[in-house]
C-alpha cells in the first residue's frame, strides 16, 4: 500500500392458487412461478394487488405466463415492451447476444430483418445498449419500432386472454414482470462490501456460525434505521465470505442511507465481537463504492429467481479494494458520481466525488441521533476521511494508492465513524491514519 498526499481539505464528511394452497403458479413444462417471491419484489405495487379484480389478477398471472414462455428457461433476455389492444409487443434477444454488446463489438447493419435464431446482434454501439438497460422498459409503438430495426430484430407479438388496461399500477407491474425476465444497467450505484477476515482458514460450523451472525447485524441495522422512519429498500448478494449491499433505490438520499446503514452494520458487530466466546462472530473490513453495474435475476430451476444479483464495474473495484484492506479497516473508492436529487424538484441530478458524498453523509448523521445500541442511546455520530494534522490544527485528507494482485492500481480513501453513547464506552470503527503511516512499507 502506498500513501499519497493530496492538497490540504478540512475533513467532512397476481396470482391463480396451487392445489396445495400456496400462491405460486404452475406452467405447462413444469415449473413453477414464485408469485409470493415475487410480489414482495414488487415493492410499493404489492398493495394494489389487494384491489385487483379476480380478471385484474388473471390477466397479470397470463402475462407472466407469456412472459415465461418467451424467457425460454433462461435461453433469452426481454429487452423492451409496449402494450397493445389485445396484447403485448416484446423485443426478444438471446442471452448470449447481451454478451456481444456488453463487449462493445461492432458489425455492418443491415435492412433485412433475420429470424429471431439466426440474426446478428451487434449493429448498435455499446453505449446504445446500456441506455437501453438503464431506462424503463416500456415504449410507445414508434419506439419499439426504431429499436427493432436498430437492433435488426422481429418484435414478438403476444396475445393475451385479457387485453391490459391503461391503470398505471397495471402497467408498473407489467413492467417489473419484463425487467425479471431481463437486465438492467445502472451507471451509478452504490454498493457497500463486508467481508470476514480469515474465512477461509475457520472450521465450516465456524463459517456458519460468521454467516449468520453477519447477517443479523444486517437484520438488526435495516430494523434501526426503521425506528428512526428512514426508509429502506435494500438487497443483498452473498460474496461467499462476505456481502454486497446496496439500496434499489438510487437518489442521494438513498446512498446516504446506505453509507450509514454500513456504520449500523459495523457497530453492531463490534458490539457482538465484544460479547462472543470463541470464533463465532466475524472481524470484518468494510469496502463503500460507487460506479456502473449490470443487475439481473438468476435462473433457479426453471424460473428467473426473485432476489437480485448486481455484476459491473463497482463490484469488480470493490473486490480489488476489500483485497488489500487492512481488518477492521473501512476504505471508500474514488469516484464522481451524478445522482438523482430529488430535493431539487426539478428532477435534476447532482454530481458528487468521495469527499463531497462524505460531507452529504455526515450533515445527515443527526437523524440517527437516539438510536439504541446494546441498549444505549446514541449521542452523536461522526464520519470523516482520515489525514494528517495541519499546522492550523484541521486535518487533510490522505488518498491511498493501491497495487492490486493483477498490477492495477486503484485510489481509495481511509474512512473512520465515532459513535458516542449515553453513558457507555464510544464505538470507534475503522483504524487511524497514523497506523495506516507506520504500516505502510509492510502493506
Amino acid at each position: 500500500m502506498r500513501l499519497v498526499q493530496t492538497a490540504a481539505e478540512t475533513t467532512i464528511e397476481l396470482w391463480e392458487e396451487r392445489s396445495d394452497g400456496g400462491g405460486s403458479m404452475r406452467y405447462a413444462d413444469g415449473s413453477v412461478s414464485l408469485s409470493d417471491g415475487f410480489t414482495a419484489h414488487l415493492g410499493d405495487t404489492e398493495a394494489f394487488l389487494s384491489g385487483m379484480s379476480l380478471r385484474e389478477r388473471s390477466a397479470l398471472v397470463d402475462v407472466d405466463k407469456r412472459l415465461h414462455e418467451q424467457w425460454r428457461l433462461g435461453q433469452n433476455v426481454l429487452l423492451c415492451w409496449c402494450p397493445e389492444p389485445r396484447g403485448l409487443a416484446v423485443l426478444v434477444v438471446p442471452h448470449y447476444a447481451v454478451a456481444e454488446y456488453a463487449a462493445g463489438h461492432a458489425a455492418p447493419r443491415t435492412d433485412a430483418v433475420p429470424p429471431l435464431d439466426s440474426m446478428d446482434y451487434r449493429h448498435a454501439s455499446e453505449d446504445f445498449f446500456k441506455s437501453l438497460l438503464s431506462r424503463d422498459r416500456m415504449m410507445t409503438p414508434a419506439q419499439l419500432s426504431k429499436v427493432a430495426r436498430l437492433l435488426g430484430i422481429e418484435i414478438s407479438h403476444i396475445a393475451l386472454r385479457y387485453p391490459l388496461s391503461r391503470d398505471p399500477v397495471q402497467l408498473r407491474l407489467v413492467e417489473n414482470m419484463v425487467k425479471r425476465y431481463g437486465i438492467s444497467y445502472v451507471p451509478n450505484r452504490a454498493v457497500a462490501l463486508f467481508d470476514i477476515v480469515g474465512f477461509s482458514l475457520l472450521s465450516p460450523f465456524e463459517q456458519m456460525n460468521q454467516i449468520n451472525s453477519l447477517a443479523y447485524s444486517l437484520n438488526s441495522a435495516q430494523s434501526k434505521l426503521l425506528t428512526k422512519r428512514i426508509d429502506v429498500n435494500f438487497a443483498r448478494s452473498t460474496t461467499g465470505d462476505g456481502f454486497y449491499i446496496w439500496n434499489r433505490d438510487l437518489s442521494l438520499d438513498a446512498n446516504v442511507n446506505l453509507y450509514q446503514f454500513m456504520h449500523l452494520v459495523l457497530a453492531d458487530n463490534a458490539i457482538a465481537r465484544g460479547k462472543a466466546h470463541g470464533r463465532t462472530t466475524p472481524r470484518l473490513r468494510a469496502c463503500f463504492h460507487i460506479g456502473s453495474c449490470y443487475e439481473f435475476h438468476q435462473a433457479e430451476g426453471l424460473n428467473p429467481t426473485t432476489y437480485d444479483y448486481i455484476v459491473g464495474d463497482v463490484t469488480i473495484e470493490l473486490a480489488r479494494m476489500v483485497d488489500r484492506a487492512l481488518p477492521d479497516q473501512v476504505l471508500v473508492g474514488e469516484f464522481n458520481a451524478d445522482l438523482p436529487n430529488p430535493s431539487n424538484g426539478d428532477g435534476a441530478q447532482i454530481k458528487l466525488n468521495s469527499i463531497e458524498f462524505i460531507g452529504c453523509a455526515e450533515q445527515s448523521l443527526s437523524k440517527l441521533e437516539g438510536l439504541e445500541l446494546s441498549g444505549d442511546r446514541v449521542d452523536a455520530i461522526k464520519c470523516y476521511l482520515t489525514g494528517s494534522r495541519l499546522g492550523d490544527g484541521n486535518f487533510s485528507i490522505r488518498r491511498i494508492v493501491i497495487n492490486d494482485k493483477h498490477g492495477m492500481t486503484r485510489r481509495v480513501y481511509n474512512a473512520k465513524v465515532n459513535i458516542y453513547r449515553h453513558n457507555a464506552q464510544p464505538i470507534l470503527l475503522g483504524i487511524e491514519d497514523h497506523i495506516l503511516e507506520a504500516g505502510s512499507n509492510a502493506t
